[in-house]
C-alpha cells in the first residue's frame, strides 16, 4: 500500500541518514569527547519526512489498529501484506524475520521522533507521541513490552547521562572557576609583580639617568669652571702683557725723556766748563797775584776737564743719549772745575790778603815794637793770675781748647755737606723728590734692620751699605738706586746714613742697652771704609749730646732758655722741655753707643792700620771728664753707662794706667759729684758709687752684656 512503502523508504531513509551511524561509546566523558563527536554531519531529515509524517498523523485507521492489533478492523493494506508474506513463504519465521524488521524499525522511528522533538521543542507532545508510535503497533505485546522497556532503559539511561553529564559540567565549571580564580590570581600576582618589575627598572632607570645627569652637569660645572679659571688666567696674562706693554712704553718715554734731558744738561756743563776754562787761561790773568806755575797746573788741569767733557760730548753727537755715568763724569769735571775757579779765587784772595797783610806790617812794624815790652808784661801777669786761679779751683768748667776746635771742625764740616745737597733736600720737580726719597730709604731702612740674630744678616747690611756709598746701585723697595744717580747724591746719603746711625743710639740703644753693639760694629766698618761718614757720625752725636766732646757749653749772653736747653741736648717743642728721665736715658744710649763704636771693629776688613776712632780717643774722653766739674745728675750717669760698656776693654788695654783712673775717680773725683748732686738724684750715683767699689775690690770690670762673641759670626 503507499502509506506502508512510504514507511519503509522513511525507515530506510533513516538508516541511510548519518544519525544512523552514531554509536554510543560509554567513555566518551573520561576522553573529554563530546557526546556527538561520531556525527560527522550536523542532524538533518530527509526532504520528504514532512510529507510523511502528515500522512501519519492524519490516517485514523492505522491509530486504531495501534490500540487494537487483534480485532478485525486493522488495516487491510498490512494485513494483506503480511498474509501475502505468509502464504508466499509458508512459515513462522518469515514472520518473525519481518517482525524483527519491524522491531529493527522501532528505534529509527524513535530516534526520528527524537530528532524531531530536538529540531522543534516548542512542539506538542501529544503530536510527537501520535507521530512516534505507528510503528510499534505491529508488534506483539512481548515485544512491546520489550521495546518498552528498552525504551524505558534508554530513557532511564539518557537522564543518567544527563545527570552524570550536569554534574560533571558542574564539577567541570567549579573545576574550571576555582582554575580560573587561581588563575586569575596567579595573574594579578603576576601582573603586580610586573608592575614591581617595571616600576624598580624605571625607578632604577631615573636614578641612573639622575646620576647621569647629576654628572653630567658636574662635568659640565667643572669644564665651566676649568674655562673661568683659564680665561681669568688668560686675562690676567692678557693685562699683565698689556701693563708690561704699557711700562715698557712709558720707561721708554722716560728714557727718552731723560736722555734729552741729560743731553741738555751735558751741554750746559759744557758750555760752563768752557766759560770757567776762559777763566783759568794764563792770558786773562795778566793782572793776578799768581804764580806763573800755580796758574799754568791750574790751566792745564782745566783743559783736561774740558777734554773728558768732550769725549762725553764726542759719544752723543753719534745719536746717543749720555749715560748716567757720562753725566756723573761729566757733573764731577764741572764740580772739579769749579772747585779750580774756587782755588785760584781763593788764592788770589789769599795773594791780594797777603800783600795787603805784608803792607800793614810794614806801616805798623814800628808801632808794634813800641807795644811788644808792655804786651809781654801784661801776658805774663795775666798768665800768672789764670795759673794761680785754676789750681786754686783744681778743675776746668769747659773742654780743652783742641777739643773745642775739633768739636767746632766737625760741626762746620756737617754743615757745608748740608748746605752742598740744599738742591737734593729741598727738590722743585717731582723726579728729583723722588730720587731723594728712594735715595733716604736705601741709605737709612738697612740701619733700622740692624739686630744680634745672626753674624751673616749684618753682612749683608753691611755690604749693602758699602754698596750705595761706593756709588753701585742698590736695590730698595723693589726699585734699584744709586748715588751717582744726581751730583749731590753721595753727601746726602752720607749725612743721612750717619744721623740715622746716631738716631738709633738715640732711641733704640737706650731703650735695649744690648742693641750698642751690632749698630756700633756695622758702625765702625762703615766708618773705616768710608771716613767722612765717621765724621758725619761724631758731628751729629756733637750736636745731639755735647758730652760725648766732652763739652759742656756755656749759656751766652742774650740766648734764650730754649735755644740754651737745645744746645744743652734737651727736646724742646711746643708743649714744653723733655723731661729729666727721658733726657737721661737719650744721653745715655748715646753715650753707650759711642763706648761701643771706639771699642769694636768689623771683623771682615782690614785689621792692618789702626782703628779709625779706637780705644786712646775713649781714654781721652775719660780723661777730660775727670779734669771737668761734674754736673749734677748728668756725669754720674754717662761715667757710669762709658765704664760699664767700654770699661773691661779700657782696662785691657791699660792696665794699671786705667786702675790709678778709677781709684782717683772713686777717692777725689766722686766727692764732687756728691757735692753737686741733691738727696733726689743721688739713683745714678749710688750706682756709680757701686760699680767703683765692686771694680776696685775685684780688679776686674766684667764684659758686657750684649758683646758680640766668635761664634755670633758663624750664624
Amino acid at each position: 500500500m503507499p502509506s506502508e512503502s512510504l514507511r519503509w523508504e522513511t525507515l530506510q531513509a533513516l538508516k541511510n541518514s548519518p544519525k544512523a551511524n552514531i554509536t554510543y561509546d560509554p567513555y566518551w566523558s573520561e576522553r573529554g569527547e563530546d557526546i556527538l563527536a561520531g556525527c560527522k554531519e550536523a542532524l538533518s531529515l530527509s526532504s520528504h519526512s514532512g510529507v510523511i509524517l502528515e500522512r501519519l498523523s492524519s490516517s485514523s485507521l492505522q491509530k486504531s489498529c495501534f490500540l487494537a492489533s487483534g480485532s478485525g478492523d486493522c488495516s487491510p493494506g498490512l494485513s494483506e501484506e503480511i498474509l501475502g508474506s505468509i502464504s508466499s513463504t509458508g512459515s513462522v519465521p518469515d514472520i518473525n524475520g519481518k517482525h524483527s524488521t519491524l522491531s529493527a524499525a522501532l528505534p529509527l522511528r524513535t530516534a526520528f521522533s527524537e530528532e524531531a522533538k530536538d529540531d522543534d521543542p516548542e512542539a506538542d507532545v501529544s503530536e510527537i507521541s501520535s507521530a512516534s508510535l505507528p510503528a510499534i503497533s505491529l508488534l506483539s505485546p512481548k515485544a512491546m513490552e520489550t521495546a518498552g522497556r528498552i525504551i524505558k532503559f534508554e530513557e532511564e539511561q539518557r537522564e543518567k547521562a544527563k545527570l552524570a553529564l550536569k554534574l560533571r559540567q558542574e564539577m567541570q565549571e567549579k573545576l574550571v572557576a576555582a582554575v580560573a580564580s587561581s588563575e586569575s590570581e596567579q595573574l594579578k600576582r603576576f601582573e603586580e609583580f610586573m608592575e614591581l618589575k617595571q616600576r624598580q627598572e624605571y625607578q632604577t632607570m631615573r636614578d641612573m639617568m639622575d646620576r647621569e645627569t647629576k654628572e653630567s652637569i658636574g662635568r659640565q660645572e667643572k669644564l665651566k669652571e676649568e674655562q673661568r679659571h683659564r680665561m681669568k688666567i688668560l686675562n690676567l696674562r692678557l693685562r699683565e702683557a698689556e701693563q708690561q706693554r704699557l711700562r715698557e712704553a712709558e720707561l721708554e718715554r722716560q728714557r727718552q725723556a731723560e736722555g734729552r734731558e741729560r743731553l741738555r744738561n751735558l751741554n750746559t756743563i759744557q758750555e760752563e766748563i768752557l766759560q770757567l776754562n776762559q777763566l783759568l787761561d794764563p792770558s786773562t790773568q795778566t793782572k793776578s797775584d799768581l804764580p806763573l806755575a800755580s796758574l799754568n797746573s791750574l790751566s792745564t788741569r782745566g783743559n783736561q776737564l774740558c777734554s773728558q767733557v768732550s769725549e762725553v760730548v764726542r759719544k752723543t753727537a753719534e745719536g746717543e743719549f749720555p749715560s748716567m755715568e757720562d753725566m756723573t763724569a761729566a757733573e764731577r769735571a764741572l764740580h772739579e772745575m769749579r772747585a779750580l775757579i774756587r782755588l785760584m779765587q781763593e788764592e788770589v784772595a789769599k795773594a791780594q790778603e797777603k800783600k795787603k797783610k805784608e803792607e800793614q806790617e810794614q806801616q805798623e812794624e814800628h808801632r808794634k815794637q813800641v807795644e811788644l815790652q808792655a804786651q809781654q808784661e801784661a801776658q805774663k801777669k795775666a798768665a800768672q793770675t789764670a795759673k794761680e786761679k785754676a789750681q786754686k779751683k783744681g778743675l776746668q768748667n769747659s773742654a780743652e781748647d783742641s777739643m773745642l776746635k775739633w768739636y767746632k771742625e766737625l760741626q762746620e764740616t756737617a754743615a757745608r755737606c748740608a748746605q752742598s745737597f740744599e738742591q737734593l733736600n729741598s727738590p722743585k720737580d717731582t723726579q728729583t723728590k723722588k730720587l731723594k726719597l728712594e735715595l733716604q730709604k736705601a741709605a737709612t731702612i738697612p740701619v733700622s734692620q740692624i739686630s744680634s740674630n745672626c753674624g751673616s744678616q749684618l753682612r749683608e747690611i753691611f755690604d749693602k751699605i758699602d754698596k750705595l756709598l761706593s756709588g753701585r746701585a742698590v736695590v730698595s723697595g723693589g726699585k734699584s738706586v744709586s748715588t751717582s744717580q744726581h751730583p749731590q747724591g753721595l753727601d746726602f746719603v752720607s749725612y743721612k746714613l750717619a744721623e740715622k746711625f746716631v738716631k738709633q743710639g738715640e732711641e733704640e740703644v737706650a731703650s735695649h742697652h744690648e742693641a750698642a753693639f751690632p749698630i756700633a760694629v756695622v758702625a765702625s766698618g762703615i766708618w773705616e771704609l768710608h771716613p767722612r761718614v765717621g765724621e758725619f757720625i761724631l758731628a751729629h752725636l756733637h750736636k745731639k749730646c755735647p758730652y760725648a766732646v766732652p763739652h759742656y757749653p756755656p749759656m751766652k749772653e742774650g740766648t734764650p732758655v730754649e735755644d740754651y736747653q737745645r744746645i744743652l741736648g734737651y727736646r724742646v717743642d711746643d708743649s714744653g722741655v723733655e723731661g729729666q728721665d727721658s733726657f737721661l736715658k737719650r744721653m745715655s744710649g748715646m753715650i753707650r753707643f759711642y763706648a761701643a763704636v771706639i771699642q769694636l771693629r768689623w771683623p771682615y776688613g782690614s785689621k792692618q792700620g789702626a782703628a779709625p776712632h779706637g780705644l786712646n780717643h775713649g781714654w781721652r774722653w775719660l780723661a777730660q771728664m775727670l779734669n771737668m766739674e761734674p754736673l749734677a745728675d748728668i756725669t754720674a750717669t754717662l761715667l757710669f753707662d762709658f765704664l760699664e760698656v767700654c770699661g773691661n776693654a779700657l782696662m785691657k788695654q791699660y792696665q794699671g794706667q786705667f786702675w790709678k783712673l778709677i781709684l782717683l775717680l772713686k777717692d777725689e773725683y766722686f766727692q764732687r759729684i756728691e757735692a753737686v748732686t741733691s738727696a733726689g738724684q743721688m739713683g745714678s750715683v749710688i750706682r756709680l758709687k757701686q760699680f767703683l767699689e765692686t771694680s776696685l775690690q775685684s780688679r776686674q770690670i766684667s764684659p758686657p752684656k750684649g758683646q758680640l762673641s766668635s761664634n755670633f759670626w758663624r750664624l
